[in-house]
């Protein structure tokens, strides 16, 4: 089949399956928030990270201009529950740093797509996932944001290009679906929807909503 239209039947049952506004990145989500996040939910879990938000938001200083004007410790002190407070710490702060080099956040996510994300991975701790999440959703630039769930369920289908590289799925995902910032928001999320409740590690087929088309679904089928 069409790698396009097997997508699209994919996140068509995805939609129906799952509730998109539970998704924590929504339109119209502060961008300092998104900036944020992408660096604290690194290694960890997102219950974690919000409880790190809600301090900083506590504390007046849920904003890279904020986050700019404190002290590392500061910094540690408040993203603690997110884990590895000291290292997201210095990774918020060089963040926010590049943000007060352009001009604020809003200047430095102007910036053209390519010289932004360049600008994004040769910063401390942001890697093509951070960087790439920081464009989409942040920036609202049609970037395909791949992660670990993507792979899994593309992977678990029977769909995606050879090998592991991110470059490589990122482009294939690119390739094979139209250039929509909204729409590959919405992709991502459910996605991760569903590597979390569903396409885990040890995956949960009964029930899954794309069952009769995975290849993976239908071998657990078989053996069970």
């Amino acid at each position: 089949m069409n790698a396009a239209l097997e997508l699209s039947r994919v996140f068509g049952r995805l939609d129906e399956a799952y509730d998109y506004s539970t998704w924590h990145w929504q339109a119209g989500t502060s961008r300092d928030y998104v900036c944020i996040s992408a660096v604290l939910v690194q290694h960890t879990n997102w219950s974690n990270v919000e409880q790190a938000l809600d301090r900083l938001e506590e504390a007046g200083a849920l904003s890279l201009d904020a986050i700019h004007r404190m002290t590392p410790a500061q910094v540690a002190r408040l993203v603690r529950p997110a884990g590895t407070p000291d290292t997201k710490a210095q990774r918020l702060l060089a963040l926010a740093q590049l943000a007060a080099d352009h001009g604020g956040l809003a200047s430095l996510l102007s910036q053209p797509a390519g010289e932004l994300r360049e600008r994004l991975l040769a910063t401390r701790g942001v890697g093509p996932e951070t960087a790439d999440a920081i464009l989409l959703y942040a920036a609202g630039r049609p970037t395909f944001l791949v992660d670990a769930y993507a792979r899994r369920i593309s992977s678990r289908l029977g769909i995606g290009p050879d090998g592991d590289r991110y470059d490589v799925w990122q482009s294939w995902f690119q390739d094979t679906l139209r250039a929509d910032a909204a729409a590959y928001r919405r992709y991502h999320g459910l996605f991760v929807l569903h590597g979390k409740q569903t396409c885990r590690p040890r995956p949960r087929c009964a029930g899954c909503c794309l069952v009769d088309v995975c290849a993976e679904g239908q071998r657990v089928a078989g053996a069970a």
